[in-house]
């Protein structure tokens, strides 16, 4: 890695910069280091095997850089402007983990690619097709559609699987639900999977209802709240240890955790982990907006602030003055009020959150005159319980509900101990 030294002046005088070509690890913290990044740890195990990979685009060894800028400041004790050093990591040089295995020699012969595709393009439920990877060659295997759990003709000649994808840390994000089919299909098969850890950008906190067993779908496969606080690893111990694949089965787990890393680390995805979560603000706010989902209104689809606004065109203009008109963009071929001119409010700017946000929706709910009509049977799949609906319905506050799932997420909490690594 290489540190730039940079210096900026706040009163817009640009100096000199010096560029160093050794890394000076005493100037600056440490920062995640993802398990596929760590080469030494599982390219000797993948030797001489025929292996399988479960990626998409998210799934890369870093070539990281870091930036310390020396940055002018006002000190107000000295009445003066003074020195100090800031920092930041730039990840834009990245190599794809097949690529890497491939120049490393290791023999990977199937590529199985999740919701979204292999490079991460497809709109949210669209089908993705099998195929051939055109720079490798690899045969693709799509696990999204009516073949989400890799079938035992597909397993057929692998040692062993990868698994690299980078989650968001919410329930109804469907990456942990073709993880559980992965973890099934390597049991049945007899062969281990390995999996390369990433951290998860809201692990900082759990909340949400917890899923009840009659409202299990490839959007909410376990019994955890919507925002379950694990690494993709320890949600692959949890669903081990819990027994929750097909009769009880386990799948032999091999995991290159995290280095430099625990559940206080702020962590910015340098790739976004699919089309419609652009950046740390969007990937924040998706375990409160993807309610929206459920309901008549957008939650930014067709925009350039995806699951950082919601609206519609018939919430009142009085209220809600933030307008946008979603049209087709990567991720959205034909989003929802296309074309139409929608009245919501932009929360692209609002603070960190470290809970899910219900006011958003029950002012939605309140505002838009049409009650009857509001929810969505896609509302209660999402919920995992009928629950919430009918406390919105009932005219329960956010508190009164959040104040309901206490028991639950303290069941959850303690369980979910077991299995945490970091």
């Amino acid at each position: 890695m290489a540190l730039v030294l940079v210096s900026i002046s706040c009163k817009g005088q640009e100096k000199n910069f010096e560029v160093k070509t050794s890394f000076d690890s005493t100037a600056v913290k440490s920062y995640p280091v993802v398990g596929a990044n760590q080469t030494g740890e599982y390219l000797p195990y993948l030797r001489n095997k025929k292996v399988g990979v479960v990626a998409n685009q998210t799934s890369v060894v870093f070539k990281p850089e870091n930036f310390i800028f020396m940055e002018d400041y006002w000190d107000e004790s000295s009445r003066s402007y003074k020195q100090r050093q800031t920092q930041k990591w730039i990840f834009s040089k990245h190599t794809h983990l097949v690529d890497s295995l491939l120049s490393h020699t290791i023999q990977v012969t199937k590529v199985f690619a999740p919701e979204h595709g292999f490079r991460g393009t497809a709109d949210a439920g669209e089908l993705v097709k099998d195929g051939k990877d055109s720079r490798t060659g690899l045969p693709l295997i799509s696990l999204y559609g009516s073949n989400k759990k890799p079938t035992q003709d597909q397993m057929q000649g692998l040692d062993v699987m990868v698994f690299d994808i980078q989650d968001v840390g919410a329930r109804f994000y469907t990456y942990i639900s073709t993880l559980h089919y992965v973890m099934e299909a390597c049991a049945e098969a007899g062969i281990p999977l390995l999996i390369l850890d990433r951290p998860n950008p809201n692990i900082h906190y759990i909340d949400g209802p917890l899923l009840e067993p009659e409202h299990q779908s490839f959007v909410g496969m376990h019994p955890v709240p919507v925002v379950h606080g694990m690494t993709i690893a320890e949600y692959a111990q949890m669903i081990n240890g819990e027994g929750w694949l097909e009769n009880g089965q386990k799948c032999e787990l091999n995991i290159v955790s995290v280095k430099e890393y625990d559940r206080a680390t702020f962590y910015s995805l340098p790739i976004k982990p699919s089309p419609n979560l652009p950046n740390d603000q969007a990937i924040n706010l998706y375990p409160s907006l993807c309610f929206f989902e459920g309901t008549p209104l957008s939650e930014g689809r067709g925009t350039n602030k995806q699951f950082q606004v919601f609206g519609s065109p018939t919430l009142p203009k009085d209220k809600y003055t933030f307008t946008f008109t979603p049209q087709p963009n990567e991720g959205a071929k034909n989003p929802k009020f296309n074309g139409q001119l929608c009245h919501g409010k932009d929360l692209s700017n609002v603070d960190k959150l470290d809970h899910i946000n219900l006011q958003w929706l029950l002012d939605a709910y309140r505002d838009s005159g049409k009650q009857t009509s509001f929810f969505t049977n896609f509302f209660t799949t999402l919920a995992g319980t009928k629950t919430l609906q009918q406390q919105i319905e009932q005219g329960m506050n956010a508190e009164q509900i959040r104040l309901s799932w206490k028991k639950g997420l303290e069941e959850y909490d303690a369980m979910r101990k077991r299995y945490m690594i970091y």
